[in-house]
């Protein structure tokens, strides 16, 4: 098992339907949902799944809902970021992470889309205290989803 960095192949599509709305006033509600090193996560994931998802003191399966950043661009890239997010209190062991979409457009059939997994690069503890998801700087090279 293994958890890949990657944006899902599935989200791709969906934005060319239209399923995916990051405005920060009137769009989507997103999610982010931890998992342990036996998760297996990558560009293939199509939509949110408890399998081996963190089951902790301070969490709720689920995970956190996510603050979106408005979209913009700069010169040919457009991007979208979320606020930081916190897990206060927890005791939590995490190898990884999904980004959801718990809205997505009606009609078109989606239930939880994934957007994006993140691959922790090792497994992130809080022992008693703060889990805190600190996402890059929203612009052209560092937000966590671009569209180049």
């Amino acid at each position: 098992m293994a958890i890949t960095q990657s944006m899902a192949t599935s989200f791709k599509k969906q934005l060319l339907e239209g399923a995916h709305d990051f405005r920060a006033s009137g769009g989507d509600t997103f999610k982010i949902a931890l998992y342990t090193s036996s998760a297996s996560l990558d560009a293939a994931t199509t939509a949110y799944t408890t399998s081996n998802e963190v089951v902790a003191t301070g969490y709720t399966a689920g995970g956190n809902t996510l603050t979106n950043v408005n979209p913009t661009s700069t010169g040919t890239t457009a991007f979208t970021d979320f606020a930081d997010t916190t897990w206060s209190a927890s005791s939590i062991t995490a190898r990884g992470a999904l980004i959801y979409n718990t809205t997505p457009t009606s009609g078109l059939g989606y239930t939880n889309p994934s957007v994006a997994v993140l691959d922790f690069g090792a497994d992130k503890v809080s022992t008693n205290g703060n889990f805190t998801i600190i996402f890059p700087t929203a612009d052209a090279s560092n937000a966590i989803i671009r569209i180049v």
